[in-house]
């Protein structure tokens, strides 16, 4: 094992570089950095040596060339097996090095950062650095390269156990992390920069994530899965959030706390959101959360047994009480929060309290998550990439009534209610509410008017007075007429098909209210 004698440390991130610097000293390791990092260890009376010192050329351009020098390089790159490239070094007077401390400037933080300018996330590509760990990395059978402040503690006791070496094993997974660094910086750079110069989708798509954990199995026992990070993600979202109690995430719980997510922050009001199978069954807007939650149970609570669940206000204990009701089951729940009392209770007052996993994501207002995220999809040997579906009415006048009878001020406000919670279902979809709560949900359907019997076979009684939302157009009458006969009284669809004239003509004969918005939300 080659011992290491000459480190190099020069690190954007300083957490933790003074100890770490302190122990190489220590074990005898001659210490050298540049600019602020130099001047840090200097003030901890760390003994260090100027890069500048090294190379015989002081750093120039307000930085930018520090390290770019073959006093650096030579002495990373030199393999100590051939005696050629020791001789070379030794001609030039250039000292071997041994171990490189690098982190490198804030690239994606700074894109992140609201109202950064090009020139601000130009300066903070760094050149120097990826170098030097690239250099580094390349070399890892004689040189250890540590770009992660969190190793320190384990490069130190390694060099401690090992009389002052780096054993092999060591040096890979170092510099398998490294390669992974620059990889990463080059990515996001690269995304960057095609996103300024060739718009939303580039010639070369360059996704970034990273790993959040494993994951007990995938959809089904037999196929292994994982969770990761999308780069840049930092608003509320369940890669982002806080797993506050519970068992193991499971890969259908993740999905299915995404759609309630994604559904519940569309809302204003307290709203509460129940998902089975990635599809609503159960949704209402209320005065108050706890309203919201009881409304949204009702909508269909055989369904709503062994759910998920989605708040978009912070869980109080009322709220919490209601759900730990002798009559409910819940595999997992999100929200922006939980109040003193309210995890108390959700966790300890039923059997299942015990493994309901609750997580907590943060104010469903912060929206700095979404920015430049869009929707991925895979196919064999493809990837498709698209928008999330973030409008809910095209932009302009808003919907058109086009029958004799425009809907009460009731009936649009339910509605708008039920065309929210209408993008949010597979298609073919069908959604009856009443009262800003869903009554019925017919999803997933190979004919619409599949889905219109099936939320009438769910919303019973309460269909009549209740209003539809369907997320494409009607291609025939008959599934209109499904629902009017059920006692539906108000409908909204995009609108487009061929035989539009038909189905206002039923919903005239049928004295159904109906709007048309002139936008489709298909969700596959």
């Amino acid at each position: 094992m080659p011992q290491v004698k000459r480190a190099l440390v020069s690190v954007h991130d300083k957490r933790g570089v003074v100890d770490f610097a302190r122990g190489l000293s220590t074990l005898g390791v001659e210490i050298l950095s540049t600019g602020g990092t130099a001047d840090l260890l200097r003030r901890a009376e760390v003994p260090v040596k100027e890069v500048s010192e090294a190379t015989g050329f002081p750093e120039m351009l307000d930085g930018r060339v520090k390290t770019l020098h073959p006093a650096v390089h030579g002495g990373l790159l030199a393999r100590r097996d051939k005696p050629d490239h020791l001789a070379a070094l030794a001609k030039h007077g250039i000292g071997l090095i041994d171990l490189v401390v690098v982190n490198l400037y804030p690239f994606e933080a700074t894109v992140a950062k609201e109202g950064a300018t090009p020139e601000e996330i130009i300066e903070q590509i760094d050149i120097g650095g990826p170098s030097m760990i690239r250099s580094a990395a390349k070399n890892h059978a004689s040189v250890g390269v540590v770009c992660n402040p969190d190793r320190y503690g384990e490069v130190l006791d390694a060099l401690k156990a090992h009389e002052g070496a780096l054993p092999a094993a060591l040096l890979k997974d170092l510099a398998r992390e490294a390669f992974r660094t620059t990889a990463r910086y080059d990515a996001a750079i690269g995304s960057w920069l095609a996103g300024q110069t060739e718009g939303k989708f580039p010639g070369f798509f360059y996704p970034l994530f990273e790993k959040v954990a494993d994951l007990r199995y995938g959809e089904n026992p037999h196929q292994k899965a994982a969770l990761y990070r999308e780069s840049g993600a930092t608003g509320p979202s369940l890669a982002t959030g806080e797993v506050l109690w519970g068992k193991e995430l499971s890969f259908n719980n993740l999905l299915d706390l995404d759609s309630g997510l994604a559904l519940a922050r569309e809302f204003a009001g307290p709203a509460c959101v129940i998902i089975k199978h990635n599809n609503p069954c159960g949704c209402s807007e209320g005065d108050s959360l706890v309203e919201a939650y009881r409304r949204a149970q009702a909508g269909d609570p055989v369904s709503a047994f062994g759910c998920v669940m989605a708040l978009n206000r912070v869980v109080d204990a009322e709220t919490a009480a209601a759900i730990a009701s002798p009559d409910t089951f819940v595999e997992a729940i999100v929200a922006p929060g939980f109040a003193a009392g309210a995890l108390d209770t959700l966790t300890r007052k039923q059997a299942w309290g015990k493994n309901v996993r609750i997580v907590k994501v943060g104010d469903l207002a912060s929206s700095g998550g979404d920015r430049g995220l869009r929707n991925y999809q895979r196919i064999a040997g493809g990837l498709l990439l698209q928008d999330y579906d973030r409008m809910t009415m095209p932009t302009g006048p808003g919907p058109k009534c086009v029958t004799k009878r425009h809907p009460s001020e009731e009936e649009t406000r339910d509605l708008m209610f039920a065309w929210t919670v209408c993008k949010h279902v597979m298609s073919n979809a069908i959604v009856f509410a009443k009262d800003r709560a869903v009554v019925g949900v017919g999803a997933g359907q190979m004919s619409r008017v599949d889905s219109s019997e099936i939320a009438v076979r769910k919303a019973g009684d309460r269909a009549k007075g209740a209003v539809l939302a369907s997320d494409a157009f009607f291609p025939f009458p008959d599934g209109l007429e499904v629902a009017a006969r059920a006692g539906v009284t108000a409908a909204i669809q995009p609108g487009g098909s061929r035989n539009d004239t038909a189905v206002i003509e039923a919903a005239n004969a049928a004295g159904v209210a109906m709007l048309f918005t002139g936008m489709r939300h298909f969700r596959h």
